[in-house]
């Protein structure tokens, strides 16, 4: 499972893999009402996310790393609340968390890590041999974010599983 987070719009994406080949399980978003308090908003994502665990049972998560530029830290406190509500709802499910960079996600599936928006979703688009470009890019981010969890995790799950 991918997680794009987000305080207004959390996009998700749940993917199995045969091999290297992904399937598309689902994928689409959690929204949180704009002019709603802090802790509702953090609630709906919370329930939204849980939800999606609870149906699909994902045995991993991979979580968009918390990417702020330096004059907005209030908008990185804010992803840092939406991130954390995320965490926990793994945590109750029992779900290991990895975490990757904007930057290494867009590296490892297009090759450039400042690779724009529609870029993403071109590369999600053929990773998946979808019809069309997955939207809102919300939910391009978290499927790709699922990818490189499954392609990235690889040498720790051998580790893991060599060492036992």
């Amino acid at each position: 499972m991918g997680i794009d987070p987000g305080l207004n719009t959390t996009g998700y994406g749940v993917i199995e893999f045969d091999g290297m080949k992904p399937r598309l399980i689902e994928a689409g978003i959690v929204r949180s009402k704009a002019k709603a308090s802090i802790e509702s908003r953090l609630d709906e994502i919370y329930s939204g996310v849980l939800e999606v665990i609870e149906m699909h049972h994902p045995t991993t998560m991979a979580l968009e790393q918390l990417f702020s530029h330096y004059e907005r830290p209030r908008t990185a406190i804010l992803m840092g609340h939406a991130r954390g509500v995320i965490c926990l709802a793994a945590a109750k499910c029992g779900i290991e968390v990895a975490h990757f960079e904007p930057t290494r996600v867009k590296k490892v599936m297009t090759g450039n890590g400042r690779a724009s928006k529609s870029q993403m979703q071109l590369a999600v688009k053929a990773h998946l041999q979808l019809a069309t470009v997955p939207e809102p890019p919300d939910v391009a981010d978290a499927l790709a974010i699922a990818i490189c969890g499954h392609h990235l995790g690889q040498g720790s799950m051998m580790e893991k599983l060599t060492s036992m």
